[in-house]
């Protein structure tokens, strides 16, 4: 099992970025899948999860109305779109995998984790 996060980047108050993460070794459609971030000095928090079917999804408060997370079964990949990002937003990402169809917001509840991407917001 393989995870790959890319797509974060330098950018300004109010723009956005769009982070994917690359799965290889299993198939996605039988998992659900988030997103967790790392501040500097902070602990990992859950940012967003999607279900197996993609009928469910979890966001935290600071980023719900803002973010949104997407699969792509036939590509093995899933997303995050991230708007009117905020300097708050900064902190390295990670895309994580369940082994369950369900989500979860709990750190502990995910098996496979990618490398992580920084993302950092700043004028």
């Amino acid at each position: 099992v393989q995870l790959q996060a890319s797509g974060g980047g330098l950018v300004q108050p109010g723009g956005s970025l769009r982070l994917s993460c690359a799965a290889s070794g299993f198939t996605l459609q039988y998992y659900a899948i988030g997103w967790f971030r790392q501040a500097p000095g902070k602990e990992r928090e859950a940012v967003s999860c999607i279900t197996s079917n993609g009928f469910g999804t979890t966001y935290s408060d600071s980023v719900k109305g803002r973010f949104t997370i997407s699969r792509d079964n036939a590509k093995n990949t899933w997303y995050l779109q991230m708007n009117s990002l905020k300097p708050e937003d900064t902190a390295v990402y990670y895309c994580a995998r369940r082994s369950s169809s369900y989500c979860s917001r709990t750190r502990t509840d995910f098996s496979s984790w990618g490398q992580g991407t920084l993302v950092t917001v700043s004028s």
